[in-house]
């Protein structure tokens, strides 16, 4: 006999009971018993659900940072490899440029106010064309 199970009647009406019967081994369930205990607790769940106004916002919230952790590691070491690409250009522009630290100043101004007004979309093309007009 199985133990940790009650048993009991269960009155059902003959479709109810042709459902189960068709049902139950689609289900990969064992027996007519599992399926119906699985149906208790699938609707019982959807019962819940209607009144999960504390539950599901914990939960949403919980799965929300999960993703957003796994966003926010993605896009540092996104950041981290541009940062690297970037040092690496500096050196090599740095290596062969004769600036003075006056003209380096203005040129860090205008580059703040440029990405400021344009949003962060600088193209090398229109900064080619400023130099050369300077």
């Amino acid at each position: 006999m199985v133990t940790g199970k009650i048993k009991f009647a269960l009155w059902l009406t003959p479709e109810g009971k042709t459902l189960v019967e068709d049902h139950y081994r689609a289900d990969n369930c064992r027996s007519q018993s599992e399926y119906i205990e699985k149906a208790i607790c699938f609707y019982s769940g959807y019962l819940d659900a209607q009144k999960a106004e504390q539950y599901l916002p914990r939960v949403l919230a919980q799965m929300l940072d999960a993703k957003l952790d796994l966003l926010g590691n993605r896009i540092g070491r996104l950041l981290f490899k541009a940062a690297v690409e970037q040092n690496m250009a500096n050196h090599i522009l740095a290596a062969d440029t004769d600036i003075d630290d006056a003209t380096l100043e203005r040129l860090r101004g205008r580059s703040v106010r440029e990405v400021r007004e344009t949003n962060g979309q600088i193209s090398f093309k229109d900064d080619l064309h400023f130099q050369r007009s300077v």
